[in-house]
């Protein structure tokens, strides 16, 4: 499901702990890191796509996690060039995404990638909550910011500590 402008409907969720710390998947078979994502199908709204992909991908069901909010519009990044499949119609020049910020009320232990026939990750990590913005590969990295920017008032109003400072954020961009 591509739309008039090439874009692919898709979800993105940070899901966090009490610490405020944000849940950071190492991809299969690669050193490549991102938060839990994926295409929304034909027959789903937004938030039944982040349930389905959160299982998915982790393991874990709408019992295991609350949900404390998500972006108001949708953010939108272009694939680089040679990521585009151009002999595929509709042509897709990237991905328009609904972020979810989620808290975890399970236990860690049932994070599982074993769950799925064909899992997307192999191994993850609790991270500092601004972390994610120096190892996400570059393509990504501003839609990175722009969700993580207006979720971290989200994590706040419910109580979650993250250092929202400005300068954090810049610092965690400066590696990258």
């Amino acid at each position: 499901m591509i739309d008039s402008k090439g874009y692919r409907p898709n979800v993105g969720i940070i899901l966090c702990n009490d610490e405020g710390r944000v849940f950071w998947a190492k991809r299969m078979g690669v050193n490549a890191w991102q938060f839990p994502q994926g295409g929304i199908n034909p027959d789903e709204d937004p938030e039944a796509a982040m349930y389905r992909e959160l299982w998915e991908e982790t393991g874990l069901q709408k019992q295991h996690v609350q949900i404390l909010g998500r972006t108001r519009y949708w953010l939108r990044y272009q694939l680089p060039e040679r990521y585009i499949r151009k002999n595929s119609l509709p042509l897709c020049i990237g991905q328009k995404q609904i972020w979810y910020v989620l808290r975890l009320i399970s236990a860690d232990s049932n994070v599982r990638f074993d769950l799925c026939s064909k899992p997307e990750f192999d191994s993850w990590r609790w991270v500092d909550y601004w972390e994610p913005l120096k190892d996400v590969v570059y393509f990504k990295r501003k839609v990175y910011q722009k969700a993580m920017t207006e979720l971290c008032v989200i994590l706040t109003t419910n109580g979650i500590a993250i250092n929202t400072s400005p300068t954090k954020i810049k610092k965690n961009l400066k590696k990258a």
